[in-house]
């Protein structure tokens, strides 16, 4: 039977933060260089073309705030999106079906979401979960940028074949102990996948981000579309970017948690006109 989209949605809940998770991260440690002859590169010199191809670290600590505007497909819906990005550490990102729109934010300190698809049309705390991705999306340079001072670890594992490109594999392990592997491309440094470890339902899932066309916005280069996918499942989530905005001015109330609407008080007794 064919799912509509809504039902899809309430069915799976929190687990969109998934996708930002998979958005934030490709776009914060993507990056582009010039062809090269393949050699082993210990970690320091790999990271350093990488922060190099994506307009050197000057002008990618130049970048405050970050608005990019396009669509999201899973199945057969298509939901406009919005993502923003400020530093420090905060994150916004939206999208809309049936005229009702989600929302997964985090402030650098709360992190909640709306997501009327799955009966949840108040501001609420993420999932314990949810949370973690969506700090991990909001560090806007991505966890290989200062490593080191974020209390990261970062190690080469080598040269590997992912489909018909040669890569370089990073196994990163943030400061929280989450591990997760980022492949650059062995002739270009850009970051085609990353593949990280999560628990959905009590059941681990290797989920798959990939990223690809890149172009370049104020001297950075950027990817702009994202598709994430579970290894053994056929859905896959996208998101393509139509326009990136740099340094844009964002509200920091964007990012806050709003309270919830208070509901209606419902009416007192009509009083009884005393008898005479």
């Amino acid at each position: 039977m064919h799912r509509r989209p809504g039902s899809e949605w309430a069915r799976r809940g929190s687990r969109t933060a998934l996708v930002v998770a998979g958005i934030l991260c490709a776009a914060r440690m993507a990056a582009q260089a010039g062809a090269g002859e393949l050699k082993p590169f210990e970690v320091d010199e790999l990271i350093a073309k990488n922060i190099e191809a994506r307009g050197g670290l000057e002008k990618i600590k130049a970048i405050q705030s970050m608005r990019m505007t396009g669509t999201m497909t899973i199945g057969d819906a298509r939901m406009p999106s919005v993502l923003e990005v400020k530093r420090p550490g905060k994150t916004r990102f939206e999208f809309t079906l049936g005229g009702q729109t989600a929302i997964q934010a985090y402030d650098g300190k709360t992190a909640w979401v709306v997501l009327p698809f799955a009966g949840k049309s108040e501001p609420e705390p993420a999932s314990a979960e949810d949370a973690k991705d969506m700090e991990i999306g909001a560090d806007m340079d991505g966890p290989i940028v200062d490593f080191r001072s974020k209390g990261n670890r970062v190690e080469l594992v080598g040269r590997e074949k992912v489909g018909d490109r040669d890569a370089w594999r990073l196994k990163v392990t943030l400061a929280n102990g989450d591990v997760r592997d980022v492949y650059l491309d062995a002739k270009t440094y850009l970051q085609f996948l990353t593949v990280t470890q999560r628990t959905i339902g009590g059941k681990p899932l290797e989920i798959e981000s990939a990223v690809g066309d890149y172009r370049e916005v104020g001297g950075v280069l950027l990817p702009h579309f994202f598709e994430t996918s579970a290894r053994g499942l056929a859905q896959k989530q996208s998101v393509r970017f139509d326009r990136i905005e740099l340094n844009v001015a964002i509200d920091d109330g964007r990012f806050q948690m709003p309270a919830a609407s208070k509901p209606a008080e419902k009416p007192g007794p009509v009083p009884t006109p005393a008898a005479r």
